[in-house]
């Protein structure tokens, strides 16, 4: 805020040392990501004459006003949005009849409102913005202009954060100079954060006996939040639901990248220079998977390189010598240049140069409108569209404020792109390194989420091109009226050589029972958070429309969402009205419309909800549920297709081998040690070995360490590719790219012959080739319990289909061996039965017994019984158990 006033000469302004700022406060209230700010101040007017007071405050470009009051002596006026025309005449009406109070102008990020009172009058301004976190490497970041104009006795800033899934960390800083950088105060919980700014009378000053204030910048919160899985967060509240997709620890995709740069005489100098010093930055963060080329233009355009090439070290160092070796001079041709680059990658993807999961991109860097060829903006705009294939995105960055930035960002937004301004000052090198580094890590692309059809409507923009590293995507929308508790998500995408499902859920009602507890958060944010993303993508779509008809169809939908939010948009405006004697007085607040500075964000045109596609699962018919069923599926089909006999190994570690032709089950244990790695499954034929290392109770019982497998590792030596499973995470290991998954989300990956299922704390399964198929079992303990740790359980159908090589504690059995079972007695317990097996050439005493199969219920498990075999299974397996013991999870198991 700036207080500034007039005298009689209205077109000299000064600022009074008779105006009293009396306080100056400060709130935002951020809730899952949505902003409510709240500037108040009071002023007085302390001085012998009548005169003008301002009220300026700055505000983020991406926010919407909502609300202004000011009281004027007792005279309230309160804010109302009206569509823009209308506002405007009755604010018209008000000034011919010489009623209006003032005037409030809204423009270039400034809110503006001038009041003419009389000596001693007392006035009180209330303004309110709402706005989205936009999250930029991995970071959320919301500013905060503090500009009073001069000391206040009660000067505060508060930043109120509530995220409920965690706040993963949460900094302060300012730009108000050093002998203010040290009062914020952040107070952080888990889920809450509150940062105050509160500095005294003195502490404003700018030398101990100025009377001027040091309080005249920027205070910037960031925070990241905490994320469970790639799944995302899903979160309902009042009727509505936002579903935050930010994954990570995924291998980048690889790019396919044509930087267009404008050289044409207006970028001589600092502008020049900057871009230079940008470019040799970007090229060097290229990787050697990474295909590049470079285009100059002023009259004329030149190609570093006619075609892509890859990004070695040798190619890079040219393309920094050619850049640095550019002199500006002349006009701009941006038509041709874009042609060009276009063409570039077409070329390239007809001759099978690009990878179909690569990202492919023209990145623009201009200080000016086109002046050579084809000038006509549209006309350009439409040439570009024409020749761009889906599969291409194109971002604009302006440099200066000679460009007209609404063109480059409608340009971007055609062209599944986003646009920036970069200011042409000292930092600008540092500003285009920021953005490349945006874009420069793709993780995802054809990204779309679903929900239930019959569950939601009036969905946003869920279909996304590609995912960056460090960003997020959002999607809002409202419930459907309906008796369902929960609410469930859909994803899919592709990644680096795989395709990911996702499912993720949230219970309907749990958040609003927090929020009601939660004092400072805002209660809401849901609703306003899914009109503020539904106006800037109808904005966008607007800016774009290829038709009158399709535009004033739009427009109108955008009125009826900004009148019923109260959102002062570029096609709407504030009428503030007040009654003084029952007379009224009417102030107007209007949106910034600057075709060289633009109104809205470059966000992807709003798309009609897709019929939604239920993500089935196709685990492998022997895989029992471990989720919970209605009784009709417990008790009819799933049974039906559930073999009775499984191989597998549970507890502290059991195993069960099935032998069908023999027609029965046997099993044995290992007394093995903590950090031991067991061979279950080694085929060179197929090229798979499956591990599992132990891990040991957190004490003795009964003078022994328990152990358990706490990892299993799948590994196809054919495919390049390894899953560790372990307690805590999912690592799934092709080449040189590693996945991270966790176990708080259902996820389904296809990569080539391999598919991994993760159900939400419950089993993973692999299957490879569709011939072999492995369940792994998560075993959750209580944290605090004494003795025992979390632990896996591993089951395989007996219908996996080895190679004759294979081998190992359980593979060996593949090839089932004659068994033959005789002289079945009493034994010293009377619940089991003794014998003798002879099995391998080897006679065995056994006994009658069970072990639990616990793929269906985790607590109690299912009995299987079976003849045990002691001593860890010696005469049953082929030599000693410790022959299987192995250095490492992928390793295969030498000859026995």
């Amino acid at each position: 805020m700036l207080i500034i006033c007039w005298g009689k000469k209205i077109t000299s302004f000064f600022f009074c040392n008779d105006i009293t700022v009396k306080s100056y406060k400060v709130e935002s209230r951020i809730t899952l990501r949505f902003a409510h700010t709240t500037v108040k101040s009071s002023v007085v007017n302390s001085g012998p004459n009548a005169q003008s007071i301002g009220f300026n405050v700055q505000i983020p470009k991406r926010a919407f006003i909502n609300n202004f009051t000011m009281n004027v002596n007792g005279i309230t006026f309160v804010g109302s949005v009206k569509e823009k025309t209308m506002a405007r005449k009755l604010y018209a009406q008000a000034r011919a009849r010489g009623k209006a109070a003032g005037i409030v102008r809204y423009a270039m990020e400034t809110f503006r409102t001038e009041v003419h009172v009389p000596p001693g009058s007392k006035v009180e301004f209330e303004l309110h913005y709402q706005e989205m976190m936009q999250r930029k490497l991995g970071v959320y970041q919301h500013t905060l202009h503090l500009q009073p104009g001069r000391l206040v006795p009660l000067l505060q800033v508060d930043v109120y954060i509530f995220e409920p899934k965690g706040i993963k960390f949460v900094t302060a800083s300012n730009t108000l100079g050093e002998q203010l950088a040290d009062l914020t105060k952040i107070s952080h919980t888990k889920e809450k954060a509150h940062i105050v700014f509160k500095p005294t009378l003195q502490q404003q000053r700018k030398c101990e006996n100025c009377t001027e204030s040091a309080v005249d910048g920027v205070f910037t919160v960031k925070y990241d939040v905490e994320r469970e899985s790639n799944a995302g967060e899903l979160e309902v509240s009042d009727g509505h639901f936002i579903q935050f997709f930010a994954p990570s620890d995924l291998s980048p995709l690889s790019k396919n990248i044509v930087f267009v740069i404008d050289v044409s005489g207006s970028m001589w100098g600092l502008k020049m220079k900057q871009t230079v010093e940008a470019m040799k930055a970007i090229l060097d963060d290229l990787s050697m998977d990474d295909y590049f080329s470079i285009i100059d233009f002023n009259h004329n355009v030149r190609c570093w390189s006619e075609d892509l090439v890859q990004a070695s070290s040798l190619q890079v160092d040219e393309a920094k010598k050619y850049v640095q070796s550019i002199k500006p001079n002349g006009g701009t041709n941006i038509n041709e240049a874009l042609l060009r680059a276009v063409q570039m990658l077409v070329r390239a993807s007809n001759q099978g140069l690009i990878d179909p999961r690569s990202v492919s991109m023209i990145i623009l860097v201009s200080d000016g409108d086109p002046t050579v060829g084809e000038i006509k903006l549209s006309t350009i705009q439409k040439n570009v569209k024409r020749v761009m294939r889906e599969e291409f995105s194109l971002f604009s960055l302006g440099i200066g404020f000679d460009v007209d930035f609404d063109f480059l960002e409608r340009m971007a937004m055609d062209n599944r792109g986003v646009a920036q301004r970069i200011y042409a000052n000292h930092d600008a090198a540092e500003q285009l390194k920021t953005f490349y580094s945006q874009v420069s890590s793709p993780l995802l692309r054809s990204i779309t989420i679903h929900f239930p059809a019959n569950a939601v409507n009036n969905v946003t923009q869920n279909r996304f091109d590609k995912f960056f590293s460090g960003s997020e995507l959002i999607v809002a929308g409202k419930l459907q009226p309906s008796d369902l508790t929960t609410l469930q998500s859909f994803t899919t995408a592709a990644a680096a050589n795989m395709d990911l499902n996702i499912q993720t859920e949230a219970d309907i009602r749990e958040l609003d029972s927090v929020l009601g507890t939660h004092q400072h958060s805002f209660t809401g944010f849901a609703r306003q958070m899914w009109a503020y993303i539904t106006v800037n993508q109808l904005l966008a779509e607007r800016s774009v429309a290829p038709t009158a008809s399709k535009k004033r169809k739009i427009t109108q939908r955008i009125l009826a969402l900004a009148l019923e939010h109260q959102f002062v948009t570029p096609l709407t405006a504030m009428l503030v009205e007040g009654h003084d004697q029952g007379r009224p007085e009417r102030l107007i607040a209007d949106s910034p419309r600057d075709s060289k500075h633009g109104c809205c964000s470059a966000t992807a045109p709003l798309s009609g909800p897709p019929p939604v596609q239920q993500l089935v699962y196709s685990n492998p018919p022997w895989l029992l549920p471990t989720v919970a069923l209605n009784p009709n599926e417990v008790a009819g089909e799933h049974e039906s297709i559930i073999p009775e006999h499984i191989t597998g190994v549970d507890s502290d570690p059991h195993f069960i081998i099935h032998l069908p032709k023999n027609n029965m089950d046997i099993c044995f244990n290992t007394d093995s040690k903590p950090g031991h790695i067991l061979n279950l499954i080694s085929d060179p034929g197929t090229g798979v070995t499956i591990n599992g290392q132990l891990v040991g109770s957190k004490k003795m019982k009964n003078n022994k360490i328990q152990t358990y497998f706490g990892t299993i590792s799948i590994y196809s030596k054919t495919d390049s590719v390894q899953v560790i499973v372990g307690t805590d995470r999912i690592d799934l290991m092709e080449g040189r790219n590693n996945h991270f998954f966790s176990w708080g989300a259902t996820v389904e990956l296809a990569l080539n012959r391999i598919r991994v299922t993760i159900v939400k704390e419950q089993h993973v399964t692999v299957t490879i080739d569709g011939k072999i198929s492995v369940m792994v079992l998560l075993h959750r303990v209580w944290k605090k319990h004494p003795v025992q740790v979390d632990f896996l359980g591993i089951y395989m159908s007996s219908d996996n289909k080895y190679s004759t090589q294979v081998h190992g504690l359980i593979g060996q059995f593949a090839q089932e061996p004659k068994v033959k079972v005789y002289g079945v007695h009493e034994g010293a317990d009377p619940k089991k039965k003794e014998a003798t097996m002879e099995v391998k050439g080897n006679k065995l005493a056994v006994t009658r017994g069970w072990q639990k199969d616990y793929r269906h219920d985790k607590k109690r498990g299912s009995d299987v019984y079976c003849w045990f075999i002691h001593n860890s299974g010696k005469g049953f397996i082929d030599g000693s158990y410790t022959s299987y013991i192995l250095p490492q999870l992928d390793s295969f198991l030498t000859a026995i």
